[in-house]
């Protein structure tokens, strides 16, 4: 049988469906998309944005999709007005209107794009749409993986009260918090919800990255302020956007840190690469010509995948992160 034959047969082999009556592996599985927030302007999103939606709509048929994790710039470029604001239709129920989505909530965040609007109209409209899930500035997620006794808590943060908001013009660095009260207050909840936490697996989330080799670089707030406790509580990963790309870094600990910022832009950037921890890096993905793309998560039991898709439907880069031995569950 010639190579050819042999892969056409290998490929066919994986397409098959699981035998009858064979169960799915307990997961929780879920997508991280950022920074896919259309465009002001008729018709009020991009070619990449709704490429994005239709492969988002398929890993979910495919491979389950449980959530969203929506990490901000949700609306661009100044947010939305109101509940009432029509971005909420034009942008985001009809973009991603695929029935495979239609019931599969999404949990939101809030980015640097969607402070210069009204982000209390953002938690608003919570109460408009079934899936659009955004109680407050700053929450606490919790999930059990089915069939098992195996649970999953994620923090979703707003690292732009945390950090300030940025001037992608000027410094791209958040300079100081508008409300440095507010600052403090978020992180110490965010202290006592970590030391607290007896989940198995522990994901914090915002939208600034810690870590990124790309065009904004490491967010010095979150690296001076964040990191420390990310490691200090053992958190399996960190998830974020803002950079228009795809990255996965991983710090000496073993916190991976996932940006997943490539919803509606893409940027080729690398001009931070040395300002990054030599090592860190192992997957960076901007290419100009992509469609752009998202991560795909599934934590089991034992462990958790991350796999960077691309909108296309191509598979990127895919790595695994085992579950720690956190401190409450020595």
């Amino acid at each position: 049988m010639d190579p050819r034959t042999v892969l056409l047969v290998l490929q066919a082999l994986l397409a098959l469906p699981p035998a009858r009556g064979a169960a799915p592996a307990p997961a929780l599985r879920f997508v991280a998309v950022g920074d896919w927030g259309g465009v002001p302007n008729a018709p009020f999103y991009t070619a990449r944005e709704t490429a994005n939606a239709k492969e988002i709509a398929r890993t979910a048929k495919i491979l389950g999709a449980d959530f969203i994790l929506s990490l901000g710039d949700n609306f661009y470029f100044t947010g939305v007005r109101d509940a009432e604001d029509k971005r909420f239709q034009e942008t985001f129920e009809d973009v991603f209107s695929d029935p495979s989505l239609r019931n599969v909530p999404w949990y939101v965040l809030a980015g640097n794009h969607d402070h210069l609007g009204n982000v209390s109209a953002q938690i608003a409209y919570s109460k408009v749409s079934k899936r659009w899930n955004f109680p407050s500035p700053y929450y606490r997620l919790r999930f059990k993986i089915p069939r098992s006794n195996v649970s999953v808590a994620i923090f979703m943060l707003d690292t732009v009260t945390l950090c300030g908001n940025s001037d992608d013009f000027l410094s791209q660095q958040p300079q100081r918090p508008r409300d440095p009260q507010l600052a403090r207050t978020q992180l110490s909840w965010l202290k006592k919800q970590l030391a607290a936490a007896q989940e198995d697996y522990v994901l914090v989330a915002g939208h600034y990255p810690v870590w990124s080799i790309a065009e904004h670089g490491p967010t010095h707030c979150l690296v001076r302020r964040l990191q420390p406790l990310l490691a200090t509580y053992k958190v399996t990963a960190y998830l974020c956007g803002h950079d228009h790309n795809l990255q996965y870094l991983q710090d000496e600990s073993g916190i991976g840190y996932v940006l997943s910022g490539a919803g509606n832009f893409m940027d080729p950037s690398r001009r931070h690469f040395r300002r990054v921890p030599s090592g860190y890096l192992r997957f960076h993905y901007g290419a100009e010509d992509s469609l752009g793309g998202f991560a795909h998560v599934e934590i089991g039991p034992k462990e958790m995948s991350i796999t960077y898709v691309e909108a296309s439907g191509k598979s990127l880069f895919k790595t695994k992160l085992p579950r720690q031995a956190r401190l409450g569950r020595l």
